[in-house]
């Protein structure tokens, strides 16, 4: 049994210093209330209704380099924790992505870069072009995706059959579905998914909350308000989401029949 945590924010747009201080705050109750492990929004630093590339290359910043990614080592390392969070991320060639960085009380893990991009980010991130990975913490393996890439079902399941036993999930969502579906992708891969939303409105655009931890028995195990700034926690044990097992007769991975899949 471990604690895992969401953190539930409304990002200050084009204000990392605002945004590092609200999630510090986050991350301080997280462990205070014993969790090993919280999430973060996408884009958490920065805000995401950009306007213009512009605006983008103003706060993107390398990883693992940059103040973003170091703030977060910080935290991990003060608090005793491990942290997912997405960021805007600039390389060396100037290229942008919508990314997700992996910390720990040891420092930098690794990092995701958002594959499947949502309307108006294809006008200023490069789609990702890490693939989706998994990253063994000690405790547990946690695959990685951000907000849209949910859609996908094959985002969830390439990270399963990785051996992901939670599925971190940095999201701004807008649409209403994804609260929906979420405890199913968690069921048919029977993994555990926290889902970091943020709250709030920017520029007109509003994002609705609704952060939640499911379980590989698609059972709500928290879900965050639609309106505020909070801290999720849950109880969950991994041995559940090593099990593929239904019954005695079927297995959610060794029944799969991929030569009768389309491609």
């Amino acid at each position: 049994m471990v604690k895992v945590a969401f953190g539930q924010m409304n990002p200050v747009l084009l204000s990392p210093e605002d945004n590092l201080s609200k999630a510090e705050a986050l991350i301080e109750r997280a462990a205070l209330e014993g969790a090993r492990l919280i999430i973060l929004p996408e884009l958490f630093d920065t805000g995401y209704n950009f306007e213009s590339k512009e605006e983008v290359e103003g706060v993107a910043q390398p990883i693992p380099d940059g103040k973003t990614t170091r703030f977060l080592i910080r935290a991990a390392r003060k608090y005793g924790i491990f942290i997912v969070a997405g960021t805007a991320e600039r390389d060396s060639l100037g290229r942008l992505y919508n990314s997700a960085v992996v910390v720990g009380p040891m420092g930098y893990i690794g990092k995701y870069r958002k594959i499947h991009l949502f309307a108006h980010e294809k006008e200023f991130f490069e789609p990702g072009n890490l693939g989706f990975q998994v990253f063994n913490i000690g405790f547990t393996r946690i695959g990685v995706m951000i907000c849209f890439d949910w859609f996908f079902p094959e985002s969830v399941r390439t990270l399963a059959l990785k051996g992901a036993e939670i599925i971190a999930h940095p999201a701004n969502l807008v649409m209403p579905y994804a609260p929906r579906a979420m405890p199913i992708r968690a069921l048919e891969n029977r993994v555990y998914t926290i889902t970091a939303d943020r709250v709030g409105v920017e520029r007109g655009l509003r994002f609705i909350g609704r952060s939640q931890i499911n379980s590989p028995r698609a059972e709500v195990l928290v879900e965050g308000s639609e309106d505020g700034e909070e801290v999720g926690i849950a109880e969950i044990d991994l041995s559940l989401a090593r099990d593929k097992r239904l019954n005695d007769y079927n297995d959610v991975f060794r029944d799969r029949k991929p030569q009768y899949y389309a491609r």
